[in-house]
């Protein structure tokens, strides 16, 4: 089915969006006709089509008396108008698609039939003469031009109707001027030529449109290559799963399967949505979504991720997420959101399609034009031009981008990157400032309460249970360190009433009708809360690198100290050699933390960087981090440098969509992956180095597909023009610049970390 994006209010004005697949695309004159066309419909607001996926995404305002799926009828009717067939989206080929040779049979039919045909051509190579028969020719050619090129002729007709031109217009007119030719020399041969055959061109007619049948069958097969990575995504899904009901096991179809169920997983199969282990333990594989080649251990309580596998234990799972809104759906989501999206770089080629086939027609009608003012026949003259037509097919021009962002895409997923805005990707390998948030991405972000130091004369027991209750409903790391830490103390935490989040400085709440206040010293600071005899311990804790909290109380003239924590955190394994790698590539790396200086400090100097030298930014609330992003990028030297942020909490948001590429890690919370356009499926900083690299790659196949499309064209169309290339190897040429566009990109594949 198609996929029809539309948000809660359905009332007309709502926008929608749409995926739809489009058969019958040959090149990038077919893009930029089927979105003048879409583009037409009222309501559309945007609409982008992607000839390697053979899809467009369309974004429509419903009109007053309409709805989704009436628009929906007319967009399909726009794109059948403009001559193409629209299908639905993402649709599975069958398994006999699947095959190498899938396809084949009108290419080895073409090839049978245009091989007598050149055979004169081997042996005018070794002084042979083995001219068919006219007739004969003429037999091999026919159904060749007519019955495999059928599909030339009727694209090309559409393509004329609208005005504009394409691949197949081109093909259409080269070969059939070609045949027509042949034809007119065989007919008005002089009679008198007894057994003598005139030369004709049926040979150069059929064998382009093999070569050209042959191109995109070759074209159709890497192409199948570069979408491995969905469908092996979408093969992580099983078909049935064994429901646990009160009768005992029960096989359903996974489509069938609620949030709540209890569902058995059996050794060795895969995990079919996302649960929590209900009962059991085992160790799970999940390198096919995270990358992380090792199994990880769940027992009773951890989460399961659909598509991963289970490994020698039998457990019993609840489940938790269902259909689109499992971590495996979005995922597959992300991934073809960005191999269908449009790169910036690819809008400048559409607009140079747009008017390079009247061009080469032009081109075509001088050739012809010029040979005749030169005295050549008209024989030799239109041969010329029909060369001229042939070579200057723009296929390679519009597979040159998807093709290498397919790819690239595909086998980031492969590794645990998940790249679903294009313009990060292109942008990625600019990237020379990389921005890691401290908490949860460089560290392990499960800090550790290592001191609490309550005023002389105080119950620390008593003040650790009110700070307990005052953190209990708080998801912060160091909250949750203290109310772990009064658990392993067994003391008994209160229920705190009318608790407030002060949002970057911390936390207010009452117990037993006293009021405490929990936060950093920063706020205490700002309260005129003073340390008093804690100042030096506080200073002391600093300096060895703790994060130092405090604990004040409301009483009648004001504010008062009661206790200050101490917290400790530990670098996550491969964080300091991701930034020594990160260097070693010549990108500045930054560690931006709301942490006190000292302790900021301190463990920066852990992870290998110089504070001294501008690597630490320190005591930055939630709200400043956009603004630290933003002075990232104008720098201190006048230059605008390209900044990657990596975080992942919900505060890290801006600032990961005020960077130039944001990268969340998987680890992390919803909002931060939303507003990142990478996500890293593992909290593995080392992904961080990888994810440029592959955007650096990708963007170099980009460049290369390019050069390689408008090399053939400039380099072919004078050689045609001037006569050095028949349309035979014309259209060996042609056929080769896709195939070898499709193959570079594919080089992508062998991708490693």
């Amino acid at each position: 089915m198609n996929t029809i994006t539309t948000p809660s209010n359905t009332a007309p004005g709502s926008v929608h969006s749409l995926d739809l697949g489009i058969s019958g695309m040959t090149c990038a004159s077919c893009v930029g006709r089927v979105e003048r066309a879409l583009r037409k419909v009222p309501g559309v607001q945007e609409a982008s089509v992607n000839l390697a996926t053979e899809s467009a995404r369309i974004a429509f305002v419903t009109q007053v008396g309409a709805d989704a799926a009436a628009m929906e009828a007319v967009l399909r009717r726009a794109v059948r108008n403009a001559g193409y067939e629209p299908r639905a989206a993402g649709q599975e080929d069958a398994p006999e698609d699947l095959s190498p040779w899938a396809g084949f049979l009108p290419v080895g039919i073409g090839l049978l039939l245009s091989a007598p045909l050149v055979l004169p051509m081997i042996g005018d190579l070794f002084g042979q003469h083995w001219m068919l028969p006219a007739w004969v020719q003429f037999v091999l050619a026919t159904p060749v031009q007519f019955i495999l090129g059928a599909r030339f002729y009727k694209a090309g007709w559409h393509a004329a109707k609208a005005l504009s031109g394409n691949m197949d217009l081109l093909v259409a007119l080269g070969t059939s001027a070609g045949w027509g030719l042949s034809m007119w020399l065989w007919l008005t041969a002089p009679s008198d030529h007894r057994g003598h055959v005139p030369h004709l061109y049926f040979e150069a007619s059929a064998v382009v449109v093999t070569l050209v049948l042959l191109g995109k069958w070759l074209e159709a097969r890497a192409k199948r290559q570069t979408t491995a990575a969905i469908r092996a995504l979408h093969a992580l899904r099983p078909d049935v799963v064994h429901l646990l009901t009160k009768q005992g096991e029960v096989d359903v179809p996974v489509s069938e399967v609620l949030v709540g169920d209890r569902l058995v997983v059996r050794p060795g199969e895969r995990i079919p949505v996302d649960g929590t282990v209900h009962e059991g333990h085992t160790q799970v594989d999940e390198s096919m979504l995270t990358g992380e080649p090792l199994p990880v251990a769940r027992d009773v309580g951890a989460a399961l991720t659909g598509g991963s596998i289970n490994g020698d234990g039998r457990i019993v799972m609840a489940v938790t997420a269902v259909g689109a809104e499992t971590v495996l759906a979005q995922i597959i989501r992300l991934v073809e959101d960005a191999q269908a999206a449009k790169a910036p770089i690819q809008r400048l080629v559409d607009q140079v399609s747009a008017i390079f086939v009247p061009v080469v027609l032009v081109v075509a009608l001088v050739t012809l034009a010029g040979w005749l003012a030169m005295g050549a026949g008209l024989e030799a003259a239109l041969i010329h031009a029909v060369a001229v037509m042939v070579i200057a097919c723009p296929c390679a021009l519009g597979l040159a981008t998807p093709a290498a962002i397919m790819a690239g895409t595909g086998v980031a997923a492969k590794h645990g990157i998940l790249i679903k805005d294009v313009q990060a990707l292109e942008l990625a390998h600019k990237v020379d400032t990389v921005a890691f948030d401290k908490t949860g991405t460089l560290t392990m972000g499960q800090p550790r309460l290592t001191a609490f130091e309550v005023v002389p004369g105080l119950d620390d027991s008593a003040v650790m249970a009110a700070v307990a209750a005052v953190q209990s409903g708080s998801e912060h790391p160091l909250a949750r360190a203290v109310v772990a830490a009064a658990g392993e103390r067994q003391i008994n935490v209160a229920t705190a009433q009318d608790v407030r989040a002060v949002p970057g400085r911390g936390t207010e709440g009452e117990v037993d009708g006293q009021s405490y206040l929990v936060g950093s010293l920063r706020w205490m600071q700002e309260l005129g809360v003073a340390l008093g005899p804690l100042s030096d311990r506080a200073e002391a804790l600093q300096r060895e690198g703790a994060t130092v909290s405090a604990v004040a109380q409301r009483v009648t003239d004001g504010l008062a100290l009661r206790a200050v924590m101490a917290f400790g955190d530990e670098p996550k394994p491969g964080a300091r050699e991701a930034l020594a790698a990160l260097k070693a590539r010549g990108i500045r790396t930054v560690m931006v933390s709301g942490d006190n200086r000292g302790a900021a400090e301190a463990m920066a100097r852990r992870l290998g960087l110089d504070p001294a030298a501008g690597e630490v930014m320190a005591e930055v609330l939630p709200g400043d981090k956009a603004a630290k992003v933003a002075a990232l990028q104008q720098g201190t030297d006048g230059k605008h440098h390209h900044v990657a942020m990596v975080g992942d909490g919900v505060n890290d948001a801006p600032a990961l969509a005020a960077a130039d590429v944001g990268m969340a890690m998987g680890n992390g919370t919803d909002v931060a992956m939303h507003a990142a356009g990478i996500t890293l499926m593992r909290g593995d900083p080392m992904l961080v180095a990888a994810a440029l690299d592959i955007s650096h790659r990708t963007v170099m196949k980009i460049r290369q597909n390019l050069f390689w499309a408008f090399a053939y064209n400039v380099a072919g169309i004078p050689l045609a023009a001037l006569g050095y290339l028949n349309p035979v190897v014309a259209g060996a040429a042609m056929a080769l610049s896709s195939v070898s566009v499709m193959a570079n990109a594919l080089l992508l594949k062998r991708w490693r970390m």
